[in-house]
């Protein structure tokens, strides 16, 4: 059991169960117990790793990508390169390193990155000193934004919902024997759920993440009337379907309620409500992560890479490729939508 096991507990038999939300905000972001308050859960030491962790190749195509864009709305100056959850820092300082030799990228350029965690800031700020950090998007500036989300949305708090003959029961968190166990409310009828009946029958999950609508509405609003970019890169798929709600700790997948506030927790992205949200901005077609990078030349780049190892490491970074774009590792699990202005040339890469 952990310390926060026990608050929650406490929490649950005052006052009733929680939602799943409430249950995964606390446990991401309690400030004295919260697993992103409290460590680096990154790298082979922490308990996930992420595609900029595993190879710079990630970082710099996704660097270059948003530098053509850039160039393509008219080298916009001042604009706004924005990155939501950073990590460690290392897409951030890939993108800048890779897009060097765009003449006046890094002139125009303010970085800023979205961070609540204090731990990661302080590990982004020695890899990109010149950041300004936001706790979230509201702050950031009146700008052109030229944004990436790696791996934000999977973990903002997400509410699940079963359907019932008579509606949609929610998933609770309750208090069972000093543990923590899920449970479901009274089936009641959801309005925004109507949309749904047509495709889920009775004991259907659907997932529905109210955060991640009102980030992108925010986004999309800027990008609509600023102009600009965002990609958005995350597991999941074009519309929520089942219980995605999962936990992990040393790489390895674990129960979400045994020990709150060690594992991360996360569920996969619904792109669809994601794309919808960032209206009167335009969104183009999701492609797989392995198709993306293809297109965008991560191949010629392995192999240029490749050209000066050696041993061990070239065999590290002939994984590395496979692992971002195999069909049977990130390639497909993964997916990637681009927001973008009505009007403007549709990001490298992608697809309308």
């Amino acid at each position: 059991m952990t310390a926060l096991n026990d608050i929650l507990i406490q929490q649950i038999t005052r006052t009733g169960p929680i939602s799943l939300a409430e249950y995964m905000a606390t446990c991401l972001m309690h400030p004295e117990h919260g697993y992103y308050s409290t460590r680096d859960p990154l790298g082979a030491a922490g308990d996930f790793t992420t595609a900029p962790e595993i190879s710079q190749m990630f970082g710099e195509l996704i660097g270059l990508c948003l530098a053509q864009s850039w160039l393509e709305l008219g080298a916009p100056t001042p604009f706004a390169l924005v990155e939501l959850g950073p990590g460690r820092g290392t897409l951030m300082a890939d993108i800048l390193r890779a897009t060097k030799g765009v003449s006046g990228f890094h002139q125009a350029a303010q970085v800023h990155l979205v961070e609540a965690s204090p731990t990661l800031r302080k590990m982004q700020a020695e890899q990109v000193p010149q950041a300004t950090w936001h706790d979230t998007i509201a702050t950031l500036p009146d700008l052109p934004l030229f944004l990436v989300a790696n791996e934000f949305f999977d973990a903002l708090p997400i509410r699940q919902f079963q359907r019932d003959p008579s509606g949609w029961r929610e998933v609770m968190v309750q208090a069972q024997d000093n543990r923590l166990v899920p449970g479901l409310s009274e089936p009641a009828p959801i309005a925004a759920l109507d949309h749904r009946l047509e495709d889920t029958k009775p004991g259907d999950v659907v997932e529905t993440c109210a955060p991640a609508r009102a980030i992108m509405q925010d986004i999309g609003q800027q990008i609509a009337s600023r102009g600009g970019v965002a990609l958005v890169i995350d597991y999941g798929d074009w519309r929520s379907q089942g219980d995605t709600f999962q936990a992990l700790k040393n790489h390895q997948a674990t129960d979400p309620m045994a020990e709150p506030g060690s594992a991360d927790l996360t569920a996969h992205v619904d792109f669809e409500a994601l794309a919808h949200a960032a209206h009167p901005a335009r969104f183009t077609r999701i492609a797989p992560q392995g198709v993306f990078l293809e297109r965008l030349g991560i191949t010629a780049r392995a192999q240029a890479l490749a050209a000066n190892l050696s041993g061990d490491t070239l065999e590290t970074h002939v994984l590395a490729h496979r692992r971002l774009t195999h069909p049977d590792e990130m390639g497909s699990l993964f997916k990637v939508v681009a927001i973008y202005q009505e009007g403007s040339v549709v990001p490298a890469g992608l697809e309308p």
